[in-house]
């Protein structure tokens, strides 16, 4: 498989780690968590949702021949708080991550050094997918960090669980070397 080949497939599975994360985080909360707001300043999960899905949307449709940033997006509004319903909010997050997904899963390995906008500036097209999957997992980190302050009971880790360090790393030596992508095994304990 060529590199570019190679780096597609490397951040298919990255996106998909990160959607996931954020649905297991947001699944361990009651409906109207999602919707709180410690102070003025932050943002619940669901106004962080929305934000995400309107970037999403706005950067990957039509991602190779319009700037991302689209004429009809209204940013702004993505920070109000409009959404009222948890199901809302799936159908909101499922939105911007088909039209990732849609977009990633057309594109082929010699487009990857085509230059696209986003704001009027030039970028190719594979940093301008490095470029969302830095933004992404930043706000999903928003997402999994608030759940777990707002989760009242105990948390299901997405990761290593704390004090396990130990026997996680244990098991994964305990293995022949492979190569594989480290979202392999994330993907399957996620599941």
């Amino acid at each position: 498989m060529e590199i570019n080949s190679e780096f597609l497939e490397s951040i298919k599975r990255l996106f998909l780690y990160y959607k996931t994360l954020g649905e297991k985080a947001m699944e361990q909360l009651e409906p109207e968590q999602l919707f709180i707001s410690v102070n003025e300043d932050t943002n619940s999960i669901a106004t962080i949702v929305k934000h995400l899905s309107g970037n999403m949307i706005s950067r990957w449709t039509d991602f190779l021949t319009t700037d991302g940033e689209k004429e009809w997006r209204n940013r702004d509004g993505e920070f109000e708080e409009t959404i009222k319903t948890k199901e809302e909010l799936l159908q909101t997050w499922d939105k911007g991550w088909n039209c990732l997904f849609n977009t990633i899963n057309a594109l082929t390995p010699d487009q990857l050094s085509e230059i696209i906008y986003i704001r009027n500036e030039g970028h190719t097209v594979s940093d301008a997918i490095n470029r969302q999957l830095a933004h992404y997992p930043y706000h999903i980190g928003q997402i999994v960090f608030y759940a777990k302050m707002l989760k009242k009971s105990e948390w299901d880790s997405l990761s290593i669980p704390k004090n396990k360090s130990g026997d996680y790393n244990s098991d994964k030596f305990s293995k022949e070397k492979s190569v594989k992508n480290f979202t392999d095994d994330e993907l399957n304990k996620l599941k």
